[in-house]
């Protein structure tokens, strides 16, 4: 807007900011006359910032409402329970209940435990799809959450029932471990799937808008930073709560597994009564209906008529001749197209998640062919959420901020990438540990051989077990860029009536990283297995790079993608409603 529009000559302005201007050329006049009207054109304090300021202004974050870190608590008690608990699954499925490779319950072997405890990770990442469709449908995220609260509860009272001494010598040990590890699956599942959108629900800000804080500095309040904020402090809660490993494994060695998993029901009871006590704080949306049904009765017509467009009301209105009366409108339709690019994006992710599920299962029996001096070797799991603990912070206060203020956008798309990247870090460096470990006696490429037994237990090879810890450094700062950008990214791109189905997709591509876990545990036996690392390593940097090429072109798409966000949450919902109640 020009000085003139407000009433106000040019020269008038130019004076009455620079006092008079004698002898000045014509060029230094329209400095100043140019000066005077950005000035004027500057928005207010709370207003949605212009083009210019959204490129000039430095962006930045808000902080969270109470109820987001009430989410984030019982997120951390649940992740205290499930890492806790099965953490120690490896062991208490491999080793004998005799102590003669240090204490166990099952003795089903190495690859029996790698394929129990790769089938528990892949009923854990299936089951979010029943929690998304019982939530966006019919009890919506919190009541969901709630009622399968309590289906965790059974599983964990069954784990801890048959894994006393006595239950596992009468052999309950078997059946009753298959049991609970269905049932706590299905528990987690309908967890997960709600409770990563209920703490992004908490932040209501969905347009851009201009603040000066506290040096007077102007800067534009980004929610999409926001919500990327609410993620990054949401995995510190669950890497916080995944320290629970820092004394589960001592309570099963020096007591027994049954108390260890005393202690993760004792502490999901605590985080359930936080859900419990804490409604009133929570923003609650109710369900939409068959919103999930409907979608797909939409994808259908996209893909009978091999058009993106198709279901929308106005193009079946100008192709057909008449308006149908479909429970949707064209909005919605453009919301399940930007939910169908974060699926496509999700393809990618099950490699991802066969070298994340390496920490908890194959990464625990390296470490069990090392010399541990006193240290269990399910402990070194806890180097993973120590690494993600600190890293965290160190990017969210200082690298982050560092790039914006650069004008540097870090966007989804090329943070997910270098965590594949990083992953196949971890991935390179646990092989190399394992050619250590075959190089070193007494047993080399036979760890816990007859040679290793001193005092009735097995030792593993002489290389020190500390030597691991790199490989869970990597892995977890992978989950920082890969991880949490995609919760971000299932979160932002999901339609409002949709956030916990779309999310339940994101997790289920860790049930398909679970499935080729699974067809890789042939490969999980010595030496063979340093091969199965090698190959990947190759296969996450490999496809790190790929995903980047191929899906870079969103980076720039990523404001126009989350503006149709815009508009109050509920609107879309609410408009959806209408539609639905009218064709009723």
């Amino acid at each position: 807007m020009s000085a003139a529009e407000h009433g106000v000559e040019p020269t008038q302005t130019a004076l009455a900011v620079n006092g008079p201007v004698t002898g000045a050329s014509l060029t230094e006049k329209e400095q100043i006359i140019d000066q005077s009207e950005k000035a004027l054109s500057v928005t207010p304090d709370g207003e949605e910032p212009n083009a210019d300021e959204i490129k000039s202004l430095r962006h930045v974050a808000e902080n969270l409402p109470l109820s987001a870190w009430l989410v984030a608590v019982v997120e951390l008690c649940e992740r205290f329970t499930y890492y806790g608990m099965s953490g120690l699954f490896q062991n208490y499925v491999q080793r004998p209940l005799d102590g003669s490779e240090g204490r166990g319950a099952l003795g089903m072997g190495h690859q029996g435990a790698t394929g129990l405890t790769t089938f528990f990770q892949f009923w854990c990442y299936v089951t979010p799809i029943v929690g998304a469709i019982v939530a966006d449908q019919y009890l919506g995220k919190y009541k969901t959450i709630v009622y399968f609260c309590g289906i965790y509860l059974v599983g964990l009272l069954i784990l801890v029932c048959t894994s006393i001494p006595g239950a596992l010598e009468s052999g309950a040990g078997l059946g009753g471990f298959i049991a609970a590890i269905l049932i706590i699956g299905l528990g987690t599942g309908g967890i997960k799937s709600n409770v990563a959108p209920l703490i992004a629900d908490q932040y209501k800000r969905k347009r851009m808008a201009v603040s000066t804080n506290k040096k007077g500095e102007r800067v534009v309040i980004d929610p999409a930073l926001t919500i990327q904020r609410i993620y990054m402090i949401f995995y510190g809660a669950i890497n916080v709560g995944s320290l629970s490993l820092l004394a589960t494994p001592y309570m099963e060695r020096d007591v027994g597994f049954w108390s260890a998993y005393l202690l993760c029901l004792c502490m999901f009871a605590v985080g359930t009564l936080v859900v419990i006590c804490g409604r009133k704080y929570y923003i609650v949306r109710p369900p939409q209906g068959s919103v999930i049904t409907d979608a797909f009765k939409a994808l259908w017509i996209m893909v009978i008529n091999r058009n993106m467009d198709a279901p929308k009301p106005t193009w079946q209105a100008a192709n057909g001749g008449n308006r149908p009366n479909v429970p949707w409108d064209d909005h919605f339709i453009d919301e399940l197209k930007r939910a169908l690019v974060a699926c496509r994006v999700f393809c990618f992710y099950p490699i991802y998640w066969v070298v994340y599920g390496q920490f908890s299962s194959n990464f625990v029996t390296q470490a069990g062919q090392m010399q541990g001096h006193g240290i269990p070797n399910d402990l070194m799991q806890n180097f993973d959420p120590i690494s993600i603990i600190v890293f965290i912070p160190v990017l969210e206060a200082l690298v982050y901020p560092v790039l914006r203020r650069m004008h540097i956008r870090f966007r989804p798309i090329s943070r997910i990438s270098l965590g594949f990247i990083v992953a196949s870090l971890a991935m390179m460096y646990a092989a190399i540990v394992q050619h250590l470990i075959y190089s070193a006696g007494p047993c080399y490429d036979s760890p816990l051989c007859d040679a290793s037994i001193v005092d009735g237990s097995a030792q593993g090879n002489r290389i020190h077990i500390a030597i691991q810890t790199p490989a869970y450094v990597f892995i977890g700062v992978s989950e920082i860029f890969a991880s949490v950008s995609g919760l971000e990214y299932a979160y932002t791109k999901a339609p409002p009536s949709m956030k916990s189905f779309v999310q339940s997709m994101y997790l289920l591509t860790n049930a398909f990283g679970s499935a080729l876990a699974e067809a890789l545990t042939p490969a999980a036996y010595d030496p063979a297995i340093m091969w199965m690392f090698t190959g990947l390593a190759c296969a996450s940097f490999v496809v790190g790079i790929l995903f980047y090429f191929i899906y870079r072109h969103l980076n720039d798409q990523e404001d126009a993608m989350n503006a149709l966000d815009a508009d109050d949450p509920d609107v879309p919902a609410l408009r959806y409603s209408e539609k639905r109640e009218e064709e009723n």
